[in-house]
């Protein structure tokens, strides 16, 4: 069965050319001109990865994810015309795991969207439960639970968690932070960790200034905590 992939661009030509590619990729593509239709859309179809632009009329992309994100953590590469550092960290905040550069090359887009699927859906190669004081993370089931309460998490905020629990104690820098993220173009972007490890900490109810888990190692990066 083929994955599903939501198109959400105010381009008409754009929409039709990066369609075609996809679906010659072998994926199932439906569009949207704005994220008002979008939300409708991916109400409806649930897909398995949305490729969404910022800049577009009624609704856009950030608000779009705002939405989006309180009802599913779909993976999403953005579409974005804007190079600063700032807006992509906004979009990384709303829950982004990838992004692309307009003008961009169809052919790319479809490589990433293939990288990105891959990643997150790959079968775990290491032991299915991570463990840590009241967190269980499921890699099978791509669920995070503390105590007895359901943890929503990005693909991005499940891959940075499930590495921080596979070496607890382990002091990480934000470069091998940042290695492990599905997403593949966020190279040189450090403030990408810390905008996730914020992400975490708020969604596991975990104080920065008197951390249970996830503890600053200044200077270096961040490491759960060992319950050694």
């Amino acid at each position: 069965m083929s994955q599903t992939i939501l198109l959400v661009d105010d381009e008409p030509r754009l929409l039709s050319l990066v369609k075609a590619y996809l679906t010659q990729a072998g994926y199932k593509v439906l569009t949207a001109p704005n994220g008002r239709e979008a939300l409708v859309v991916s109400r409806q179809e649930k897909p398995d990865l949305i490729v969404l632009d910022i800049m577009m009329p009624e609704m856009d992309g950030y608000e779009f994810m705002r939405r989006h994100r309180q009802e599913r953590n779909t993976p999403i590469i953005l579409l974005t015309a804007r190079v600063e550092e700032e807006d992509r960290v906004i979009g990384l905040e709303l829950g982004a795991d990838d992004y692309v550069n307009k003008p961009f090359s169809p052919r790319e887009l479809t490589a990433r969207v293939r990288a990105l699927l891959r990643r997150v859906n790959a079968a775990p190669l290491e032991e299915d439960i991570l463990q840590m004081g009241e967190i269980r993370l499921n890699r099978a089931s791509h669920l995070v639970k503390v105590g007895e309460q359901t943890v929503d998490l990005t693909p991005s905020e499940f891959a940075l968690l499930a590495t921080l629990l596979q070496t607890a104690g382990r002091a990480f820098s934000r470069a091998e932070l940042l290695s492990h993220l599905p997403g593949d173009n966020w190279e040189g972007m450090e403030r990408t960790i810390d905008v996730h490890i914020k992400n975490l900490r708020l969604k596991l109810g975990d104080d920065p200034r008197q951390p249970r888990y996830i503890e600053t190692v200044y200077g270096v990066g961040y490491r759960m905590r060992s319950e050694e």
